[in-house]
């Protein structure tokens, strides 16, 4: 074998299939080439890893990227800028932007525009509606396709599949998994006229309530269930649905996002205000610690931000007018990190939601371990450093952050993608090198 590499990475704590142990890691033509003690070999790229963890690039599988329609508030370059800065790799954005992404020239539309401007490698989920049921099939396996995004209940834009029969329908066509937001529409239009005519942010928590999200994932098990569809559940946020997950382990997966599993109601209320609002809501810590058991006792696969930016100008109007969601791409890995150096998950855990399980629950090709022939995908860590977020730090346009004045320890301090060096020190470097995603259940 040739001791000459392109990248080697020399004595990095790395976070490996068989575990955590000091190794280097040697890169050639963008894939992992050799793992150990690599001596006396050569590179044209070397970084000294040693007081480093290097982790697996995380793949953020749920993003909203805003492009095309709303630039404002964000693009595929600032958005992945913010995910290279964060120690992302892979993104995986969501349909919701302006026009829906529910054809193959939308999908077409959004690979072309990423080409060339995205500094991680990107795939693009295709919305359900009624009129793109029977199409379902072809677009899911499309190249760049991330899969079929299902909103059940009526969130940012105007994807919405509310009833029983077209959900049916929307399982029945097509085989990859399904990834779905769960709240239940017919709920939420009852209860709307508990803010409708102006409440506090807090009350966002009670129209949507946990009632809303249990009835809509136990709809989406049952139907699911009846045909063998398997389905991914978009940020859980109640004790009633991880109740209910594991009677389904066969069908469906789930994810957190860092922001219910940090923050709760309502103290978050009381402190950001609308920027607190999303969707599901943050609820109380009655909820999130059910969510941490739900992590430790293994029911949790996935680990997804949500990022969905706003400007700090639509956030400021009036709750209900102010829209939900809130960045966070750039955030997810510091904020996670400080939660393993508080003692609530291993960093072996962490890597498991951040990138081994992304690419166990879609099937991505090459990507979320640190194994010969992967992608060299790398996030370098510095577990020690201690560091303040804040809104400056952000990439994204949206120029705001949630956890602005969190203390947390653990940072990024290096990214790395197939073997190129995107962002050291805080600071994208070098020419944005993203590129599509490839999922095992589409390649010929």
């Amino acid at each position: 074998m040739s001791r000459r590499f392109d990248l080697l990475l020399r004595g990095g704590r790395c976070v490996l299939p068989a575990g955590l142990a000091e190794a280097d890691i040697g890169v050639r033509g963008g894939k992992v080439a050799a793992i150990g003690g690599l001596g006396d070999a050569g590179a044209e790229t070397e970084i000294d890893a040693g007081a480093l963890h290097v982790l697996p690039g995380v793949i953020d599988s749920q993003v909203h990227m805003r492009e095309p329609g709303l630039e404002h508030k964000e693009d595929f370059a600032t958005g992945t800028a913010a995910a290279a800065l964060g120690g992302v790799t892979a993104v995986m954005e969501m349909p919701n932007t302006k026009p829906n992404t529910t054809t193959a020239a939308d999908l077409a539309d959004k690979a072309r525009r990423a080409r060339g401007r995205a500094w991680c490698d990107m795939a693009f989920f295709v919305g359900a509606t009624g009129g793109n049921v029977e199409s379902l099939g072809d677009l899911e396996r499309l190249p760049s396709c991330a899969g079929v995004k299902v909103f059940m209940g009526s969130s940012t834009g105007s994807l919405l599949v509310d009833d029983d029969a077209t959900l049916a329908q929307v399982l029945a066509n097509g085989s990859r998994r399904v990834a779905v937001h769960c709240e239940d529409e017919p709920r939420l239009r009852e209860r709307f006229a508990l803010v409708e005519g102006g409440a506090a942010v807090a009350m966002h928590a009670e129209w949507r309530d946990a009632e809303t999200a249990r009835r809509a994932t136990e709809r989406l098990l049952r139907l699911a269930g009846g045909v063998g569809r398997r389905v991914h559940v978009l940020h859980v946020t109640t004790a009633a649905e991880m109740d209910l997950l594991p009677g389904y382990r066969d069908i469906a997966t789930v994810e957190v996002t860092p922001q219910h599993l940090t923050l709760a109601a309502p103290d978050a209320y009381d402190r950001l205000g609308t920027r607190a609002q999303m969707n599901p809501p943050i609820r109380d810590a009655a909820h999130r610690d059910a969510l941490w058991r739900a992590l430790d006792q293994g029911l949790v696969d996935v680990i997804g931000s949500d990022h969905a930016p706003h400007t700090l100008e639509e956030k400021a109007k009036p709750y209900p007018q102010s829209p939900s969601g809130m960045p966070g791409v750039q955030t997810l890995l510091p904020v996670m990190l400080d939660h393993v150096n508080a003692g609530r998950l291993t960093l072996e855990r962490l890597v498991d939601l951040t990138a081994a399980g992304p690419a166990r629950v879609y099937g991505i090709a090459g990507k979320g371990r640190i194994a010969l022939g992967h992608d060299a995908d790398f996030a370098l860590v510095d577990l020690k450093a201690r560091k303040t977020l804040s809104d400056r730090w952000i990439a994204s346009r949206c120029g705001w952050t949630p956890f602005d004045g969190m203390r947390v320890t653990g940072w990024p301090v290096a990214t790395i993608l197939r073997g190129q060096v995107v962002m050291r020190d805080g600071a994208v470097v070098g020419e944005p090198r993203g590129t599509a995603l490839r999922f095992q259940d589409t390649l010929a």
